[in-house]
């Protein structure tokens, strides 16, 4: 079961709430799910109960009650455990559920995470003549697209070097009726004493601009073109670029991704030392790598819709950075080693590593950065 199938069955099990009359509140459209807090446990945890207790007329626990019936026996939900106020915590099938992300991942492609039709939602972006601000203006659009909006975003003023340079687009510029204030402020790059950032050129210069937060004052130095680990943006192009190199050995020997459990034994190894190239945070062999990995890829539909909420593509970014991180290491584990055969366990995370491409690929669409295959 993947997130958005949970969010799904959060809702039915309040659709069935409230047609046996045990609620007395509208159904709404969306259930968010995340990993669990602090004091939570399972694999998902929703806040469903508390959004409902006021219209409802009973506290978030006793609502949370009324839901859990609805969701315990669920077809790949394990157990449903209530904590805090009134927070459904839940447990699934863990090797349904894995198979069912992959699977999920794959048919989507690099689109995973985006609305299935438009929200009715008009958005109108509007920024200073500040280079900054226009191409944080212009990722928040592609974000809010994402999650099926429509936008448009204006600019006080623009230079036609931030298209040439970045590819950075805005709808239209001018000053905007009073009706109308600046929306997207970001603290901009200082004017004296720091780097211009389209010396970094489009990939690097966008990261730049893109992957601190808007209060934060963006660093554009040469160390965003710098590939080894310490860079960021280079491990996420490493890692997309690993991942898509594992297809193409797989396909020299003679084998494809089939999403399914996914084993990893003592057997597998690390990057041979002195290579110079990341292995990421975490250990490479035995069991474990799999799990941080495959939550981070389950969190990405979420991490789309609060960054185009908030029009924060930081989060974004550095959601990518994690997905990273969590892949480097598994990565290691997809290809058999010396005389081992390819077995199932291996077509498995073979899948995984192709929905590590599919969402660090289309997570770097989205901020207008390029996904190389090779690096």
């Amino acid at each position: 079961m993947t997130p958005v199938e949970l969010s799904r069955t959060v809702l039915h099990a309040v659709r069935r709430a409230v047609d046996a009359g045990e609620l007395s509140v509208a159904v709404p459209t969306r259930a968010v799910v995340a990993p669990p807090g602090p004091g939570g446990c399972g694999d998902y945890a929703s806040s469903i109960a508390l959004q409902l207790a006021r219209p409802a007329g009973q506290t978030p626990f006793q609502v949370a009650e009324v839901l859990r019936p609805y969701l315990v026996g669920t077809d790949g939900i394990t157990d449903v455990v209530l904590t805090g106020p009134g927070f459904l915590n839940i447990s699934l099938d863990r090797d349904a559920s894995d198979a069912g992300l992959v699977r999920e991942i794959l048919r989507r492609g690099d689109r995973y995470g985006y609305a299935d039709q438009p929200d009715g939602r008009v958005v109108q972006l509007h920024c200073p003549h500040d280079l900054r601000a226009v191409v944080v203006a212009e990722a928040s659009a592609r974000l809010l697209r994402s999650q099926g909006a429509l936008v448009r975003v204006t600019a006080e003023g623009f230079e036609d070097v931030w298209t040439s340079v970045l590819g950075v687009r805005v709808d239209a510029v001018g000053h905007a009726p009073a009706e109308l204030p600046v929306n997207v402020r970001p603290v901009p790059v200082p004017a004296h004493g720091a780097a211009d950032p389209l010396s970094l050129g489009r990939d690097a210069g966008r990261w730049a601009l893109l992957h601190p937060a808007a209060h934060d004052r963006p660093r554009t130095g040469d160390e965003h073109l710098a590939q080894r680990e310490s860079n960021p943006l280079f491990r996420v192009r490493y890692a997309h670029a690993r991942a898509r190199a594992a297809t193409r050995n797989a396909a020299d020997l003679g084998f494809t991704a089939a999403p399914g459990p996914v084993a990893i034994t003592g057997s597998d190894t690390g990057t041979p030392t002195g290579s110079g190239i990341p292995t990421g945070t975490g250990t490479p062999t035995g069991s474990g790598t799999e799990q941080p990995l495959l939550a981070a890829l389950a969190d990405h539909p979420r991490v789309l819709a609060a960054a185009a909420d908030h029009r924060a593509p930081d989060r974004l970014a550095r959601h990518l950075v994690a997905v990273a991180d969590a892949a480097l290491p598994f990565l290691l584990t997809v290809l058999p080693r010396g005389g081992e055969k390819p077995s199932a366990a291996h077509r498995a995370r073979l899948a995984v590593a192709e929905a590590v491409g599919a969402v660090l690929a289309g997570g770097l669409d989205l901020l207008g950065i390029d996904a190389p295959d090779h690096l």
